[in-house]
């Protein structure tokens, strides 16, 4: 029965994804026919095929990363409050990112085939990935109390470290060349832009290898949301299982950081919803936050995209997102402290 319930899942998730980008690629301040935009009619395959469509795939595939990595975080911490922008695995991914941009700036002054080399996509990606492994393990680290992890303790440590990092870039932007000092800025907003097919196509294997892992690991994901203690009773291996988990949504994380920049909150509204329909099963949590997550920050983009419009100005999705999410944070907040009271 699980599997049949998963495929249904995943049918529905990919259904939404598609209509999201359609949506997507039919909205902006130029209207566009996709029926002519197949058909090779020009502007409108330009406008589609060119700019709309890729950008839409850039958040579909942002969206499914930060989804997932937050569904993943929360069974860990067994705390729906987690997600990556609020645990500083984000800021974490900015600052490894930033820290190769740093290395490629100086470098080029040097030897500029160099710094040109760092600089590019790949080694971005991969400081990204390795600042998040990194915070991410400060993290559970620091938010030990006594041996055993407090999630309260893990939190709090996040939103500490979060700020640090966005206070190193911000000085480290003095620093780089000013196309590398506007990248950083691009970062701090999270916007979704355009990216190279190379790069897009760079990113989204890594994301799908790990969103791919975490579903594989999703069934020791509900074991392990049970508690240390119970899950090694069931024969989980419950360091390597964690290490594991903690990896794969650095990587999913690093990814999504180094393609947009830290959209924050969408890993804790895309959890949050999912659970509510789907209850605390992995098995179906995973694959379903990943894609409808791709498909909620498809429609935020598309949505910032248009909001202020008449204006001629376009807001970062990570502070729709932000405006979203902020709000639902304090009101879980507010929920997990009256249940303790209670």
């Amino acid at each position: 029965m699980t599997a049949r319930r998963v495929a249904l899942v995943c049918a529905l998730g990919l259904g939404a994804v598609a209509a999201a980008v359609a949506l997507s690629c039919l909205l902006g301040p130029q209207p566009v026919g996709l029926g002519r935009a197949l058909a090779g009619a020009e502007p409108d395959r330009s406008i589609v095929l060119g700019l709309r469509l890729p950008r839409a795939l850039l958040a579909a595939v942002v969206g499914c990363a930060l989804a997932a990595a937050g569904t993943a975080l929360q069974a860990l911490l067994r705390n729906p409050l987690a997600e990556p922008f609020v645990l500083g695995v984000s800021g974490g991914a900015a600052l490894g990112g930033t820290l190769v941009l740093l290395a490629a700036s100086l470098a080029s002054r040097l030897l500029a085939p160099l710094g040109d080399a760092l600089g590019s996509a790949p080694p971005v990606a991969a400081g990204a990935i390795a600042g998040a492994a990194a915070a991410t393990l400060l993290v559970f680290a620091l938010g030990r109390v006594g041996g055993r992890l407090l999630p309260e303790a893990a939190l709090l440590v996040g939103v500490v470290f979060n700020a640090f990092a966005a206070a190193v870039i911000t000085l480290l932007k003095v620093l780089v060349r000013p196309d590398d000092a506007a990248r950083l800025l691009y970062w701090l907003m999270g916007a979704i832009g355009y990216e190279s097919r190379g790069t897009l196509a760079l990113g989204a294997a890594c994301v799908a290898a790990a969103v791919g892992a975490l579903a594989l690991l999703s069934g020791r994901l509900n074991l392990l949301a049970l508690g240390d203690d119970e899950a090694a009773s069931l024969g989980v291996h419950v360091g390597r299982t964690r290490a594991a988990v903690l990896l794969a949504a650095s990587a999913a994380t690093g990814a999504a950081v180094a393609l947009s920049g830290m959209v924050g909150f969408v890993g804790l509204i895309v959890p949050h919803a999912a659970r509510r329909v789907l209850g605390p099963d992995h098995r179906l949590l995973v694959p379903a936050t990943a894609l409808f997550g791709a498909a909620f920050l498809v429609l935020a983009d598309a949505l910032a995209r248009l909001a202020f419009l008449p204006l001629g100005t376009e807001p970062p999705v990570g502070a729709l997102t932000a405006f979203l999410g902020g709000p639902l944070f304090l009101w879980l907040l507010r929920r997990a402290e009256g249940g303790r009271r209670g």
